[in-house]
């Protein structure tokens, strides 16, 4: 197997269908389909069957899958040791965040980046998915949960409550929740990925049974805009409703897990000076708050 058409190989076993691999690699969905068709001619064997929902590995796909899954480890080991001795202050460097800190800290760094550094290009990715750094998806990310992975290199650049907050029209109009009614005849703005799993629904860590949910959000800044605008009662990080000009509700009452963010890339690319010095930038816009 050559290693454009592992690629391709790798692209659809991941994404099962045509189209999504195709977006993947930035190709078309008949070039994909050509090269798997060129793949199972070279190899005398079949490697996926079409399902309802899409590609399905066969026995020998599987047994192909693990020696490409090779091929790209150490593909992408020579990539990033090569790309870790790059000196250069000029290229590519690719960041992922959450819209929240990308508005309020990245976008300022990137605006100082860019006056000390024009050669210095910044391929910013606003989204709550976790992107793989090993395999190169992303440079840097700037990740709310602290990864897993120990091979990572990781810096905590903040550390915040997450508090309850209102607009002043919203209290003026319906008034401030009591802790024993369950936010009863109240309005309630929810980070969607909270309800997932059929959790029940808390603020600041107060149940929340009797309050009625009008609107769900998967973007921390949708939630803080929506509170502005007086939708509701929302949760965010308290910087986050402090810049927002929000009244904070029971100010002695957080939840009990924090709001961290963290600057992670690959230890094979802290070394490579374009890398490096966009990092120094999104730290120091951390430490300026």
């Amino acid at each position: 197997m050559n290693w454009d058409d592992t690629r391709v190989f790798l692209a659809l076993s991941r994404e099962s269908t045509l189209r999504a691999a195709a977006r993947q690699l930035g190709v078309d969905q008949a070039t994909v389909g050509r090269r798997i068709a060129s793949m199972e001619r070279e190899l005398g064997a079949t490697l996926f069957l079409r399902a309802s929902d899409g590609y399905v590995l066969t026995q020998a796909g599987e047994a192909a899958l693990a020696s490409a899954r090779r091929m790209e480890a150490a593909a992408l080991e020579l990539q990033q040791k090569i790309a870790g001795q790059d000196e250069t202050l000029s290229g590519i460097v690719r960041v992922t965040s959450t819209d929240s800190l990308a508005v309020d800290f990245i976008i300022p760094a990137l605006a100082a980046l860019h006056q000390r550094h024009p050669n210095i290009r910044v391929d910013l990715e606003v989204s709550t998915q976790v992107v793989s750094l090993a395999r190169r998806q992303a440079d840097l990310a700037i990740r709310s949960v602290k990864p897993e992975n120990p091979e990572l290199f990781m810096r905590k650049l903040a550390h915040w409550p997450v508090a309850l907050f209102a607009s002043q029209d919203y209290l003026d109009a319906r008034g401030w929740p009591t802790r024993d009614d369950e936010f009863a005849n109240h309005d309630l703005l929810v980070y969607k990925p909270y309800l997932e799993g059929g959790r029940a629904v808390t603020m600041a860590d107060e149940p929340a049974r009797q309050g009625r949910v009008v609107t769900t959000f998967n973007s921390s800044l949708m939630i803080r805009k929506a509170v502005a605008a007086g939708l509701g009662i929302g949760e965010m990080p308290a910087y986050m409703g402090e810049r927002e000009g929000l009244v904070r509700l029971w100010p002695d009452r957080a939840r009990k897990i924090p709001y961290e963010v963290w600057l992670v890339t690959h230890p094979d690319l802290r070394g490579t000076a374009r890398i490096r010095t966009v990092a120094e930038h999104l730290a120091a816009a951390f430490q300026r708050g």
